[in-house]
């Protein structure tokens, strides 16, 4: 297929939702996510703090505070995870908020995040190596460990991980830098912002709801990242022209793709078809989504 038509298949991906299969949640009239019209009939024997409609799910606005918000939304998570339908259990903690300078509401399971639907955060870094002469030749792709618990041996980002409660995009940034690819913090905090990429998208567990902070970092020439956490199986240092390849496969995950395709638009080292074409296509990507549908008659 020529450069000219070739799809970039993560961009499609990023908004695959069947929104008519969900209802909205809302804590105190927050909007903060979205439940499977499947799930209720379970949510209505075991969340008794949820005000269950045919077209939204409510909490009841009795519980004033985050800990019994929180509190009650771990009962009721136990309850799904021992029936099997919150997959991947991780033990850590996300917020649940309306965005990420927003004070938390409640705060969750990683894991139920998708079943709910709620607002997730993470950073993810491209590295990048420069020729002597200073132009931008190769990506470090990183191989996600084939135990993960999403997306097991899929390329990825050189550095890429969740935001947990209490963390800033960034702070969390220079975690996962040392964790996934041995680099120290003076190192990682010369990261710079790219833009944020927003996801909406069905995945087995609900839907991710996601924002994804994009950071870019130059690498030396022979530095070689190495895994301390066992979540990273390899590291690839990747010529550019194979990795825009690669973007029009489905070998990365969708989440590392459009990382990477933020970096090669914003760098303008795209063949100017492509350049064209799929910056148009990713332009929604840029920009908050509706969080759902409108109700279903």
């Amino acid at each position: 297929m020529p450069q000219s038509a070739s799809p970039c298949p993560a961009i499609a991906a990023a908004r695959a939702l069947a929104p008519q299969r969900r209802v909205p949640f809302f804590i105190y009239r927050h909007l903060v996510g979205s439940v499977a019209r499947s799930l209720l009939p379970v949510l209505g024997t075991c969340a008794p703090w949820l005000k269950i409609g045919r077209d939204a799910v409510q909490m009841d606005d009795r519980l004033f505070s985050v800990e019994q918000r929180s509190l009650a939304l771990a009962r009721t998570n136990a309850v799904l995870r021992a029936h099997g339908l919150v997959p991947g259990w991780r033990d850590e903690t996300y917020a649940v908020s309306t965005g990420v300078e927003t004070p938390p509401l409640a705060r969750i399971e990683r894991a139920a995040a998708r079943v709910w639907g709620t607002l997730t955060f993470a950073a993810h870094l491209n590295g990048y190596v420069r020729a002597p002469g200073g132009a931008i030749t190769h990506l470090w792709v990183a191989r996600r460990a084939w135990h993960k618990p999403t997306d097991p041996g899929k390329l990825d980002n050189l550095v890429a991980g969740g935001v947990p409660y209490g963390q800033t995009p960034f702070r969390a940034l220079v975690r996962e830098c040392w964790e996934e690819s041995g680099l120290p913090e003076a190192t990682a905090r010369r990261a710079t912002p790219g833009r944020v990429v927003h996801l909406l998208r069905d995945v087995p567990e609900g839907v991710q709801n996601e924002q994804i902070y994009v950071y870019d970092l130059e690498l030396p020439r022979g530095l070689r990242p190495h895994n301390m956490d066992g979540e990273v199986a390899e590291h690839q240092l990747l010529p550019i022209e194979e990795v825009v390849q690669l973007l029009g496969t489905d070998a990365m995950s969708t989440d590392a793709a459009l990382v990477t395709l933020d970096f090669l638009l914003r760098r303008r080292l795209l063949p100017a078809p492509l350049q064209q074409a799929w910056g148009e296509a990713a332009r929604p990507l840029w920009q908050a989504p509706e969080l759902h549908a409108p109700a279903v008659p």
